[in-house]
């Protein structure tokens, strides 16, 4: 994927930093989708292909699929400096839309509305989504608000693993989440209702 500003190619996910920050998309060929001989993230220079570091979690909602880049530093070559973006795309309007963004957390073992290394993703039949964490520190299941407002879900008490694959139950009324290790699973029930962009 080849990101757009205008005329000019991104050639970093991180250089956006403001919520509501939205690309064109061109798509571009892999020529050796198999990676037989050459990886496929070697197979591009940079000027072929928009980079981002640590993307993992995606999820299909809303007509277009959410997609999770977990930080980005600059010692690793990124341009900007952050702790978990949020991306749309839309394959209808060929755009990608960056829905929310986390800070550099500059204290992760504090449980004070610092969130970081978001990974796995799903959509809330509610509104917003449902990020679980891979960061240091405290691990949280993270809401986002439809207008890109983050606030707590679920704090791991148990030990430092991560939470993993949060998806609702059909119906919308249960939260089933992981903690991966020592492999627990929860379900977790309302009541729900809409985040209002007030929740921190």
């Amino acid at each position: 994927m080849r990101c757009l500003r205008g005329d000019g190619h991104v050639a970093d996910l991180s250089e956006a930093t403001t919520p509501g920050t939205r690309y064109r998309v061109e798509w571009v060929e892999v020529p050796d989708r198999d990676a037989r001989t050459v990886s496929v993230r070697k197979q591009f220079t940079d000027a072929e292909v928009t980079r981002s570091r640590k993307l993992e979690g995606a999820w299909w909602g809303d007509g277009g699929a959410y997609f999770v880049a977990s930080y980005a530093r600059h010692d690793d070559g990124s341009a900007n400096e952050h702790d978990g973006q949020v991306w749309f795309y839309d394959p209808r309007r060929q755009t990608v839309t960056l829905k929310t963004i986390f800070g550099v957390n500059t204290d992760p073992e504090a449980d004070n509305g610092n969130y970081d290394g978001p990974d796995n993703i799903t959509v809330s039949p509610y509104g917003g989504v449902i990020l679980a964490e891979d960061g240091e520190g405290v691990s949280h299941l993270v809401g986002v608000t439809e207008q890109g407002k983050a606030y707590p879900l679920a704090r791991n008490e148990l030990n430092d693993s991560e939470f993993t694959g949060p998806t609702f139950s059909a119906d919308g009324r249960t939260l089933f989440a992981n903690i991966q290790s020592p492999g627990y699973v929860f379900a977790i029930s309302g009541p729900w209702g809409r985040p209002g962009n007030g929740h921190r």
